[in-house]
């Protein structure tokens, strides 16, 4: 049985029973995770020499690891905190494209992926060498996008995304900027949601990178500080000012229910209409290890604790330790149920 939902400012005791409740239920959801799928590929080395071709350091080989990345990486959080992930996105018949839906671990539902003729996997490549004694430091990362997406793609995507959303408790919108998200397809997944008067019933959440004001009536967006300052074009900074302007403004014209913008080593900033903003600090350390796919693990976490019955301000807080967590931890990680639940007791004096 969860407590009932805390409020901003509640004690310590009364918090960590809350929050704790919401982890320990979240084996039971069931997420639908839309988006661009990305191959995070890892190519770990030795440093060798400077090269007398040109003055570049040359890495000798170890190996390579493919992990998801983009939306592949919110699905993989969903599973690794003890949910189920139904995946739909795009995928390749390339080599990368088949590693990758093999490093999918098992709570992360394949059905959903749609693998066009002649499509290619969008892959980021990171190159990270050390020496025999130290870390291993990204040198260098070569990206490669994927084809332009075509209108029957696009289709094929939107009926596989309202297979997926059928009985699932909260839905991850995972929009990269590859052209596949778009407010047409959000709009017929909100179509097929349960309503709960005006509101679809199941959480809607948005992690758009290049696109969020073309957006409106989700229940969370989760954008970065810099993402705000570059759609608004506006600095935000150390200005407590301005972060409130912006967040009013973006929360406004998108119509949300809630609007988290992540601040790193600044925290977390919360809001909500007719509500006072809540800032939250970062939970741990700010000598960050990696902060690769940090924002969906955020998206994650929020999903799944909504999903269970969280207020915005509790998923939030959850958020904020999940993402305290992951960026300890090198190349695109996750976070699971224990760690999380360890973070909260700890954190608030269990």
């Amino acid at each position: 049985m969860i407590s009932p939902s805390v409020h901003p400012g509640s004690g310590d005791s009364e918090l960590r029973t809350r929050l704790s409740g919401l982890v320990e239920a979240f084996g039971r959801p069931r997420i639908a995770v839309v988006g661009d799928l990305i191959a995070d590929e890892f190519i770990y080395g030795r440093l060798d020499r400077i090269s007398r071709e040109a003055p570049v350091l040359i890495v000798k080989y170890d190996s390579t690891e493919v992990t998801p990345g983009g939306a592949g990486n919110a699905g993989h959080n969903v599973a690794a905190l003890g949910g189920v992930a139904r995946l739909v996105g795009l995928i390749g018949a390339d080599d990368v494209g088949r590693r990758l839906k093999r490093s999918l671990p098992r709570g992360v539902v394949k059905t959903g992926l749609v693998r066009p003729a002649g499509y290619h996997t969008p892959t980021k490549t990171r190159i990270l060498a050390g020496g025999i004694h130290s870390a291993r430091q990204q040198v260098v990362r070569v990206d490669r996008d994927g084809p332009a997406v075509t209108r029957d793609t696009r289709g094929a995507v939107a009926r596989a995304a309202v297979t997926a959303v059928a009985g699932c408790d909260a839905v991850i919108v995972s929009d990269y900027g590859t052209g596949l998200i778009t407010p047409g397809l959000v709009a017929a997944i909100k179509r097929q949601l349960p309503r709960r008067g005006r509101r679809p019933a199941s959480p809607i959440l948005l992690d758009s990178r290049y696109a969020l004001l073309r957006y409106r009536g989700m229940t969370i967006a989760a954008p970065n500080e810099s993402e705000v300052e570059q759609m608004l074009g506006t600095s935000i900074g150390d200005d407590p000012k301005a972060l409130e302007r912006a967040g009013r403004a973006v929360l406004e014209r998108t119509r949300t229910r809630a609007m988290l913008i992540t601040r790193g080593s600044r925290g977390m900033a919360l809001f909500e209409p007719k509500r006072p903003t809540q800032h939250i600090g970062i939970y741990g350390t700010d000598e960050v290890a990696d902060v690769t796919g940090a924002g969906d693990t955020v998206i994650a976490t929020m999903a799944m604790a909504l999903s269970v019955g969280a207020s915005c301000f509790e998923a939030a807080l959850l958020a904020n330790y999940a993402g305290g967590l992951v960026v300890m931890k090198r190349g695109t990680a996750t976070v699971n149920a224990a760690e999380l639940l360890q973070a909260v007791e700890t954190d608030l004096g269990g």
